[in-house]
């Protein structure tokens, strides 16, 4: 079976890692690439590694009134550029939007496809999850699920490889000279992800308030990796942590419940999320880790996943190679 996949802002990082996923995926197959800067350039002019069959495939300024027959859309743009023109696309055509503008917006299922995949399956829109809510939330939600942790009295603290930014316009900030040797918190208070954090806690616990959330990323000199700290109050122990999260994700391709803390590398290039879990009762003081690819769980690997349950396709269809290591 054939289905035939488009890729909405493919000469970025995310739609890019969209490309190499869906290049390699048993049943997708890329008919249709657009960008802005790149149109008008073939595949292999943006990508000298593609593959042979994409190599000639023509980037089109992105139009959604001028689509080619598609059954599924990839949109990998910035937070605010999609909304108006993806309500243009066809309604036969399914969409995974990898940006920002459709978390939790009604008329679109929310795709934490490896706590909620049953609620993913045949819809037809889907908001795939920010890199840092992948990490963060994969994490928690065995915890909260549990009520082993109280949802209004959370603080995260995340470390991310600089490719979360996007490949931008060449900004000299996250350039190499400015990176390297350096580590900055950015986002204080009030970064894009909170509310996407706090609404999710929200409805993982079902009871609540998220509103003592403190949200801190931080940026590192790394490619590509997120690595969550999230320091929570509860009176579980470590014990109780690791068996909440055992049986919530039981059966889960993608997640991996570790005894020991996460790396980042541990999940570089793959679709994988590692969490992972200390607890003080005497303290009421739990402290649970999540470590996802930025561009992979975090990005076009969850959107592959989530595109493989609205096609009816096993989850791990395309997903299914290891981490690049070292």
């Amino acid at each position: 079976m054939s289905i035939r996949v488009g890729i909405i802002g493919i000469s970025g990082y995310g739609g890019g890692e969209a490309m190499r996923l869906v290049a390699g995926h048993p049943s997708f197959e890329l008919v249709y690439a657009a960008g802005e800067g790149s149109a008008g350039s073939r595949l292999v002019d943006r990508f000298p590694g593609a593959p042979a069959k994409l190599a000639d495939l023509v980037i089109e300024k992105w139009d959604p009134t001028a689509l080619p027959r598609l059954d599924v859309l990839f949109a990998s743009l910035p937070t605010g550029a999609s909304a108006d023109a993806l309500a243009r696309v066809p309604k036969d055509v399914k969409i995974v939007d990898i940006g920002g503008d459709h978390r939790w917006v009604e008329g679109w299922t929310y795709g934490l496809a490896d706590v909620w995949p049953a609620q993913i399956k045949g819809k037809t829109r889907v908001a795939n999850p920010g890199c840092f809510p992948a990490a963060t939330l994969t994490a928690l939600a065995p915890l909260l699920a549990d009520k082993l942790i109280e949802p209004g009295n959370i603080v995260v603290d995340v470390k991310t490889g600089v490719s979360g930014a996007g490949r931008g316009g060449g900004n000299s900030k996250f350039g190499y000279a400015e990176v390297n040797e350096d580590l900055a918190p950015y986002g204080l208070l009030k970064h894009a992800h909170m509310p996407e954090i706090a609404k999710t806690i929200e409805r993982l616990s079902g009871e609540g308030s998220a509103g003592g959330l403190v949200f801190t990323p931080h940026l590192v000199p790394m490619t590509r990796g997120i690595l969550a700290t999230i320091y929570c109050r509860g009176r579980a122990t470590t014990e109780q942590c690791f068996d909440a999260a055992k049986r919530f994700y039981g059966g889960r391709a993608f997640v991996r419940v570790s005894d020991k803390p996460p790396h980042t590398k541990w999940a570089t290039g793959s679709n994988f999320a590692f969490v992972s879990y200390a607890a003080d009762p005497d303290r009421n003081l739990v402290i649970a880790m999540g470590v996802v690819d930025n561009l992979g769980k975090g990005a076009a690997g969850q959107a592959v996943q989530n595109a493989n349950l609205i096609c009816g396709l096993p989850e791990t269809a395309g997903l299914d190679g290891a981490p690049v290591w070292p």
